[in-house]
């Protein structure tokens, strides 16, 4: 895993947006934070300055300050039926979505708008605390990346 500057952000590699909403995480990732093909993700909202969205579990945030969000919206944890639908909390957005059998995260056509995420367009993964990574959008440390060799990208 690439660290692009000195005493920088860990870097995963890079996801394109396919057909369908489908965003790969790669495997390292997955194995880092538990996610599991055939399971859940719960995304919200990235900041102002690189967007895109955190991914995190709900065993991660449950254990955390952000077991908050899952207190009050505990459809999150349990899914009825609402996979994909965003719900917002003190200012973010977060939704449940599926991690399916090639671990790549579904974000059907309302999240991806929500997000503002378009199909084709590339993720930077980032490793980011030990209860979520980032998959990054834009901003200085994407724009930095783009100009860093030997990122892989998943597709």
């Amino acid at each position: 895993m690439p660290q692009i500057s000195k005493g920088g952000k860990y870097i995963f590699g890079w996801s394109r947006v396919g057909p369908g909403g489908a965003v790969p995480v790669p495997p390292e990732t997955l194995r880092e934070y538990g996610l599991r093909p055939g399971g859940w993700a719960i995304l919200a909202s990235g900041s102002r300055t690189t967007g895109g969205v955190t991914v995190s579990t709900e065993r991660l945030m449950a254990g955390s300050q952000l077991s908050c969000v899952l207190a009050a919206h505990p459809e999150l944890a349990d899914r009825r039926g609402r996979a994909g639908v965003p719900l917002r909390f003190k200012g973010r957005l977060y939704a449940c979505v599926a991690v399916d059998r090639r671990g790549s995260l579904r974000l059907p056509p309302g999240t991806l708008a929500a997000y503002r995420i378009s199909t084709g367009d590339r993720l930077l993964v980032i490793r980011g605390s030990n209860i979520a990574f980032v998959m990054g959008l834009k901003g200085p440390l994407i724009d930095l990346a783009a100009r860093h060799p030997g990122i892989p990208l998943f597709q």
